[in-house]
């Protein structure tokens, strides 16, 4: 039997491959914004306005994403920042180029 961690894992891969936690428009916007450096993305699988013209866009998609994380950690009986982390490694390896990074040392990294 798969433990945990590989349950959430591929949960996490299939969710990113199957379905985005926002509508394809929104991430359109969200790849654009990001190529501009005005959002970033953080390491707990949450969105960060790096500029506060992109806040509202922001909100919503975290809200967005949170909503999706409760809802895998509920199925899975595990913390929804767990799922967060999971999906935030699979988030980076599919931003685009230029895409900015808030590590948990708070340090920021330009991919």
């Amino acid at each position: 039997m798969p433990d945990r961690r590989q349950v959430l894992t591929a949960l996490a891969t299939a969710a990113i491959a199957g379905a985005a936690p926002f509508r394809p428009a929104a991430a359109q916007d969200l790849d654009s914004l990001r190529r501009q450096g005005a959002v970033g993305e953080r390491y707990d699988g949450l969105a960060v306005a790096r500029d506060s013209s992109a806040a509202g866009f922001v909100d919503g998609v975290n809200r967005q994403r949170q909503k999706l994380y409760a809802d895998r950690a509920k199925a899975q009986g595990v913390d929804p920042t767990v799922v967060g982390q999971i999906f935030a490694k699979e988030i980076m390896a599919k931003a685009p180029s230029g895409t900015w990074f808030l590590g948990q040392d708070n340090q920021w990294v330009q991919k």
